[in-house]
């Protein structure tokens, strides 16, 4: 699913509400090109992202990344907005960083005295991107999407480390995981010893680097055999495996499952 926002030109950010998205929802998986902020004022229910499950409730966000299979599954008492946009609206150098991030959280509960300040910038990204139609032109709707994500802060799935040893491999593997599977490269590549590299991902994350570079390869997989619905040749292709039936070995020794029996297991239609 690609960016195209309705009757905002050339707009790099797009607002909408829970009531919109009813009714443009049709129940199935979703797998887009850009950013989804959600803001839940009041309500109950249920999103599915990356094959994990989220309640939802008044003042939670829902952070939803380029490229990741998600699924709104229980949206029909919700109230709040969405904030749609493309990785490059971010103006400031920090909120750059934060988009860029490949592991922020899903889904988390904003402090109710954080609350007052994140529902202002949400007005006010709301009440620009209605006046877009006047003046597409404005730059307004960026500076604005950057205060809103300044002041809901997501966390992140892993622990912040001031380490920049693994945050440039983590930034290295979500460049070249598709064809660079061995923790030797990104070492390699990067200047580092393997064991200084091992060293620094076990601090963050409690695994070894080969590890993450295996966890990631396999969410891209799941994601291709869930919404894509390709078979493990086609993924084989995509993710750098020589043939299909050695993606299929790493596949089941990463879940326990082959590549079909996990596809057919999996129901997100």
């Amino acid at each position: 699913m690609t960016y195209q926002p309705v009757d905002r030109g050339a707009s790099s950010v797009e607002v909408m509400t829970f009531e919109r998205l009813r009714e443009m929802n049709d129940g199935g998986t979703q797998r887009a090109d850009f950013h989804v902020l959600a803001l839940v004022d009041d309500g109950d229910g249920r999103v599915t992202v990356d094959f994990v499950a989220h309640s939802l409730t008044a003042r939670t966000a829902v952070w939803i990344s380029p490229g990741a299979v998600h699924r709104w599954d229980d949206i029909a008492r919700l109230t709040g907005h969405l904030v749609l946009f493309v990785p490059t609206a971010p103006v400031t150098h920090r909120t750059r960083e934060l988009v860029a991030s490949p592991d922020l959280v899903a889904r988390w509960p904003i402090p109710a005295e954080d609350w007052p300040f994140v529902d202002a910038a949400r007005g006010h990204l709301v009440l620009e991107a209605a006046a877009l139609a006047e003046d597409a032109s404005t730059e307004l709707p960026d500076i604005l999407l950057s205060a809103l994500l300044t002041r809901v802060e997501p966390p992140h799935a892993q622990a912040r480390s001031a380490n920049p040893t693994f945050q440039l491999f983590r930034s290295s593997v979500e460049a070249h995981f598709r064809t660079h599977h061995d923790a030797g490269y990104y070492a390699r590549a990067l200047g580092f010893a393997p064991r200084t590299l091992t060293r620094a991902v076990q601090q963050v994350t409690g695994r070894t680097a080969k590890a993450y570079i295996v966890d990631r390869i396999v969410l891209e997989a799941k994601r291709l055999l869930a919404h894509e619905r390709v078979t493990a040749a086609h993924c084989a292709r995509e993710l750098g495996f020589p043939d299909p039936s050695n993606f299929s070995l790493f596949f089941r020794n990463a879940t326990g499952m082959r590549p079909g029996a996990w596809q057919a297991a999996t129901v997100l239609d």
